[in-house]
């Protein structure tokens, strides 16, 4: 699943940098263990899927360091932030915990992380833009510890029997639309795409292309008040109009990811988690293959995130838990998460593992976006603009108001909410 979304965050209250501010010590739940550790460190994670291979890392680490023993604790996604945020309020946070680009400056920026730069993390192990996604105030604070990219599956059945050539490097926005639209068919309610409003698949992609940003590099200042944006945005609410598209509120009433895996919608974009769930239903998985994403104006440029694993700088045990937060994003790490096949490890030359355990699709694709992808647009405190965001957009893919507009509209209270976390 997307670990980043406006539709996938779980937004944090407005108050959240004065409660985090407040937050007391520790966090270790210390202690012999089972296995014998001096040291008992918590573990942090959001996905159960992953946990197998979070196990072994941890014991790869135990070996190394027989006096430490790793607690791995799995909390839902979507419970997950609200969780750190009280623990972190009551000084009960795990030593080592998994930090997304999003919640990130959040956490850096009132002293809940402890930096990594001196724990054995190299920058150039790393892409750059995860760690430019990590580094806060010109210090490290997150080992990269995988990464995922955009890019666009599609139907090659569909495809196939509409006479459309199926996608490939070199797509540009025009054979895009004009594919889309030869892949609609009205009476049998079938769409060429699914222009969601998803900001990391969809529309912060396209206004990369489109040679414009959400917002500045140093996460001050809006990027929805330019013509880039404008195009960006325009992509998909033409698509929509087009009628190549379904509408805002048929894509609110059946998940247009559903759609796709059921053959009503042709191409999807979708990041590289996407990978291991269509490779394993049996409904779609014969049928389908990715590719590149179409190239704007400026190129075919995809977000990139990833997460990161970072140390509680309130640990009762911080020396262990930068070791294993850095040995957990590491080389002998990266290639345990690769065999699984759910993740891309961030650590350069471990890849190849993760495009091999699923030869039937070209996969290669994710990685070779890294060479042209734009950071996740971030701030120091994400979500108090991310909800302007996803509430003004609405109303642009419902068609209430016009992209024009409504991006006037957001540009204005977008800045007035940056404004706000600067003062």
């Amino acid at each position: 699943m997307p670990r980043t979304s406006p539709r996938a965050l779980g937004a944090l209250a407005a108050s959240a940098v004065a409660v985090l501010a407040l937050s007391a010590c520790s966090s270790s739940t210390g202690g012999d263990s089972a296995s014998g550790g001096d040291v008992t460190l918590s573990y942090a994670i959001w996905d159960e899927n992953q946990k197998p291979a979070m196990e072994e890392i941890a014991a790869a680490f135990e070996k190394e360091n027989p006096n430490v023993s790793i607690d791995i604790q799995v909390t839902p996604y979507k419970e997950y932030f609200t969780k750190l945020q009280t623990a972190a309020t009551g000084g009960s946070a795990a030593d080592v915990f998994w930090m997304n680009g999003p919640n990130f400056q959040l956490y850096a920026s009132n002293g809940q992380l402890a930096p990594l730069d001196d724990a054995g993390v190299d920058a150039a192990d790393y892409p750059e833009g995860l760690i430019d996604l990590y580094t806060y105030d010109g210090k490290l604070y997150g080992a990269p510890k995988d990464f995922d990219t955009v890019a666009l599956w599609y139907n090659k059945e569909l495809f196939d029997a509409a006479g459309v050539a199926h996608p490939a490097a070199g797509w540009t926005w025009d054979d895009f639309t004009a594919a889309a639209a030869a892949l609609t068919d009205p009476a049998t309610g079938q769409f060429g795409v699914a222009a969601s409003q998803y900001g990391q698949e969809n529309f912060y992609d396209s206004i990369a292309q489109a040679g414009g940003e959400v917002i500045s590099e140093d996460g001050t200042k809006t990027g929805y008040d330019s013509p880039e944006a404008l195009e960006g945005i325009e992509l998909w609410t033409d698509l929509i109009a087009a009628g190549s598209s379904p509408t805002a509120q048929q894509m609110t009433d059946t998940n247009p990811e559903d759609m796709f895996l059921s053959g009503k919608v042709a191409m999807f974009q979708n990041g590289s988690w996407a990978a291991i769930a269509y490779g394993s239903n049996s409904d779609i998985a014969d049928k389908v293959d990715v590719a590149p994403l179409p190239a704007g104006p400026e190129g075919n440029q995809s977000v990139i995130h990833g997460v990161g694993n970072v140390a509680n700088a309130k640990s009762a045990h911080l020396a262990e838990a930068k070791a294993f937060a850095a040995f957990a994003s590491g080389e002998e790490a990266a290639k345990i998460q690769a065999e699984t096949g759910t993740v891309i490890p961030a650590f350069d030359g471990t890849q190849d593992a993760w495009v091999d355990a699923l030869p039937q699709y070209d996969l290669q694709v994710y990685i070779d976006a890294l060479a042209t992808a734009v950071p996740y647009p971030v701030s120091r405190n994400t979500s108090a603009w991310t909800s302007i965001e996803s509430e003004v957009l609405s109303q642009v893919w419902s068609g209430a108001v016009t992209p024009e507009a409504g991006l006037k509209d957001l540009a204005e209270k977008m800045q007035a909410a940056l404004d706000a976390e600067q003062e």
